[in-house]
């Protein structure tokens, strides 16, 4: 226990490379323990660091001014790192294969900068054998040390749920992997001084890279279940939460709703495992359809949209449509693979043009990303339709009233339409003041 008893002395460092959504609260929880270095290769996030302002809106503008993190985009600064902690992204590419471009280069960089004796454990989320075929090579390359003899490896994957602050860093249990078993020890230890409900040690790096795809697939599958369910009963006339919430009285239900499927983990790792599947020779079926239900759901949402204004005798070209929530889910700043922004590109293929209105999501970055203004609570106005995607608590704090004073003076012709994903408000109360809604 050399090194990290060298870090827990303060004669060392522990690393963390990535100051994203994971990076952040896993180095600034460490910070509070050891001497920790926060490494990204953005200038920009870590100037916005510096300022004291959590972008990422996980731990809070408080933390990050009192924290003792050390920022740099600095790489020959890892060298003091005795604990080399990777949560940078893996996304997937256009045709849904693994992009594992942030993990290579983040190996090559960590490679150059590696210190003999020390552990480089990742994080981030990828299919079995990344880190032992791929990483530990480049690892070895770059710094010309040998893997096992001068340094060591390892693997726990990263568990956090961005805008939850319930199941937060250190309330969920940690996965953690080595290449042996005095290395595994080690990072378990470590993880301990964290993670408060402790750690689950995994017999192999695989195992634990495995056991992260698995567990976002499982949800991805039962919600992909629960989306084809609405999509039939649409047609059957029947609403889907009434339906639901019956099935829940039984004690065996799961308690799983339809949604938007979006984001940097559930509607992403799936994809890893069908890769890697097929390199394999077989060809994912259940995972497969469950992530094609899931990615249509927003064409659905979007036709569904356009049925309704239709229905409540709109002009669609003319009218005046809100989409409330363009981040991925509720209480979170994320954009990264938004269904609500494929709403709105649907849309827009029919020359429907929509107004964003998203209190929680940074508007200098969406700016930046959609070239337009985001619309705020307070200026929406003269609407005919409102399309609730995700339920911010900024949302679900409207009242009828305020609703009301959202749109347009109403004809007796038409109605104004809510369409309601989230099922935000209570579908009764909305109809009786006559408007038309619509939920999943």
């Amino acid at each position: 226990m050399e090194k990290f008893e060298g870090i827990q002395t303060d004669k060392g460092f522990l690393a963390v490379v990535g100051l994203g959504y994971v990076g952040l609260p896993i180095a600034v929880a460490f910070a509070e323990k050891v001497k920790t270095l926060g490494f990204d290769i953005s200038q920009e996030k870590i100037n916005v660091y510096k300022r004291g302002i959590d972008s990422t809106n996980e731990i809070g503008d408080e933390k990050i001014q009192s924290t003792t993190l050390e920022f740099t985009t600095d790489p020959t600064r890892l060298k003091e790192a005795n604990v080399i902690i990777v949560a940078v992204p893996t996304p997937i590419n256009g045709d849904k294969t693994p992009d594992l471009a942030h993990v290579i280069n983040a190996s090559k960089m960590i490679g150059q900068n590696l210190s003999k004796g020390s552990i480089v454990v990742f994080e981030s989320t990828v299919y079995p054998g990344v880190t032992e075929d791929i990483c530990v090579p480049i690892l070895e390359k770059e710094s010309s040390l040998v893997c096992g003899k001068d340094f060591k490896i390892g693997y726990s994957p990263e568990r956090i749920n961005p805008g939850d602050k319930v199941n937060k860093l250190e309330n969920i249990r940690k996965i953690v992997a080595g290449m042996d078993e005095e290395t595994v020890e080690k990072i378990a230890v470590i993880y301990e001084q964290i993670i408060h409900a402790g750690v689950y040690k995994a017999p192999s790096i695989k195992v634990a890279e495995a056991a992260k795809l698995v567990e976002n697939a499982q949800r991805d599958i039962n919600i992909a279940f629960m989306n084809e369910l609405a999509m039939v009963f649409d047609r059957m006339g029947i609403n889907t939460k009434d339906v639901v919430d019956a099935m829940n009285t039984k004690w065996n239900a799961l308690g799983f709703y339809p949604g938007l499927v979006g984001g940097h983990c559930i509607g992403v790792d799936p994809y890893y495992f069908i890769y890697q599947a097929q390199v394999l020779g077989y060809h994912s079926q259940i995972i497969a359809a469950g992530r094609k239900i899931n990615d249509e759901v927003a064409i659905f949402v979007a036709n569904t949209v356009i049925k309704k204004m239709i229905q409540a005798d709109k002009n669609l070209k003319e009218s005046s449509i809100y989409i409330m929530g363009i981040a991925f889910k509720e209480n979170c700043p994320d954009m990264r693979n938004s269904k609500a922004v494929d709403i709105c590109k649907h849309l827009a293929i029919y020359g429907i043009k929509v107004k964003i209105v998203d209190p929680v999501v940074d508007k200098a970055e969406f700016k930046s990303e959609f070239d337009t203004e985001l619309v705020n609570i307070e200026d929406v106005q003269n609407a005919d339709c409102l399309v609730f995607l995700v339920a911010h608590r900024q949302f679900k704090e409207l009242q009828l009233e305020a609703l009301d004073s959202m749109f347009k003076p109403q004809k007796q012709q038409t109605k104004h339409v809510i369409i309601d994903i989230r099922n935000i408000f209570e579908q009764k109360a909305i109809e009786e003041k006559g408007y038309s809604y619509w939920s999943l």
